[in-house]
């Protein structure tokens, strides 16, 4: 296999961005290198326009570790393993583009089509006439069994003509969307189920920076379970970056919603409370808004009359990026960001202990706000103790073998 000591980063949605786009890319730069930190190898992360490259210096590289890494930083749309020639001599760009291909492909047969593109347009040749002189130069030397097709060919032989020659022949698809923070910072209630994860890593895709609240429930829900959380949160921050998680103890405000409320509003209640709980916490660390899970109709708590009930107690916005999913499809991205086995492990959470037999799907916010009014004796002394007794867990990205 061709020894590849150098990536060039393709990005997508940043390139359109206006006098700010440096601030895009500056993010971008660092979030590669941070990326790249645990990876065996020393790697310089720098752009240039439309364009960031990573090289590696000399030594041992983990090449399949680097290009794991980039796979995951939000930003990247395209890696390209890049051979990079100290030059841009044409003659000598020539040779060391047919030496990469004797190299890189040295017994498979393949059609392929040459793209050179230049940043100086005052080079002696148009980028028409280089692809073509490369192209002749390949079926020259390798023609037996390779052979040009410019309409669909197996292989792009692509040469950028920069302050270097940067050749390139493999695209490999990145996550795409936008570097981790520049959009702000939100506050996601992460269960142990399949849906809130795969919402959490949505809006990291969109440049979020996401802190994470999870609520605990001892003795009915098992340390067990709170560790299933902390392990969701740190496959999600393989993407997301590294996640805060708030372990909230809900244990006495569910005992007295369950003890003084309408058990057919259980849920409804219990998930207002846990939104104010959300708020409090996203206000504390300058959120932007509260992320969920939720998508409609999925249950009790998601019908469109029960997410306008628990809407009304948050002053932030609520966003949910799984909302018009079907679960199939959650399922399909969470199983392609490594969440989905842990989700559905058998370890509860406290939303399932204090479920109604038959709960409200249509809830009148006028009548939960009136029932709330019979926890006017405890909750104020319930709500404090409660967020006293907060946990935060620092949760780094998992490395998985």
């Amino acid at each position: 296999m061709f020894e590849y000591r150098a990536f060039l980063i393709k990005y997508a949605e940043i390139g359109v961005k206006g006098k700010n786009r440096y601030l895009f890319e500056d993010a971008l730069v660092g979030q590669i290198a941070n990326a790249l930190k645990k990876i065996e190898g020393n790697y310089k992360v720098y752009k240039q326009p439309g364009r960031v490259f990573v090289e590696a210096g000399k030594g041992d590289i983990d090449y399949e570790g680097a290009l794991n890494a980039l796979k995951r930083v939000m930003g990247v749309l395209h890696i390209c393993p890049v051979y990079i020639a100290d030059t841009t001599e044409l003659d000598k760009v020539y040779d060391e583009a047919v030496t990469y291909i004797g190299e890189c492909y040295p017994s498979e047969s393949f059609t392929f089509k040459v793209m050179a593109k230049r940043s100086n347009k005052k080079m002696p040749k148009t980028s028409p006439e280089i692809s073509a002189d490369i192209g002749g130069l390949i079926l020259d030397n390798y023609g037996d069994r390779l052979t040009v097709n410019v309409k669909n060919p197996d292989k792009f032989i692509t040469v950028e003509l920069r302050d270097k020659a940067y050749i390139y022949s493999e695209t490999i698809k990145g996550e795409g969307g936008m570097p981790i923070g520049t959009a702000g910072k939100a506050m996601c209630l992460l269960s142990g189920g399949i849906d809130s994860p795969v919402a959490a890593y949505m809006m990291a895709r969109r440049g979020v920076k996401v802190e994470a609240v999870y609520f605990h429930a001892p003795p009915y829900t098992s340390e067990r379970a709170k560790q299933k959380v902390v392990d969701l949160a740190r496959l999600t921050a393989r993407y997301a970056g590294n996640i805060k998680l708030y372990v909230v103890n809900f244990t006495d405000i569910q005992l007295a919603i369950y003890e003084k409320c309408p058990h057919d509003e259980l849920t409804i209640i219990m998930r207002r409370y846990m939104m104010k709980i959300a708020e409090d916490l996203a206000k504390k660390d300058e959120c932007f808004g509260l992320v969920t899970g939720e998508s409609i109709g999925q249950v009790a708590s998601q019908t469109m009359q029960s997410l306008l009930t628990t809407n009304a107690v948050c002053e932030l916005p609520v966003y949910r990026p799984v909302i018009c999913f079907d679960k199939q499809d959650i399922i399909d991205v969470s199983k392609r960001i490594g969440t989905f086995e842990t989700s559905i492990l058998p370890f509860e959470d406290c939303c399932t202990i204090f479920v109604a037999e038959h709960p409200v799907t249509k809830p009148l916010l006028s009548k939960i706000e009136k029932d709330e009014h019979k926890l006017d004796d405890v909750i104020e002394e319930l709500y404090k103790k409660t967020i006293e007794s907060i946990e935060i867990i620092n949760c780094e990205p998992m490395e998985i073998e």
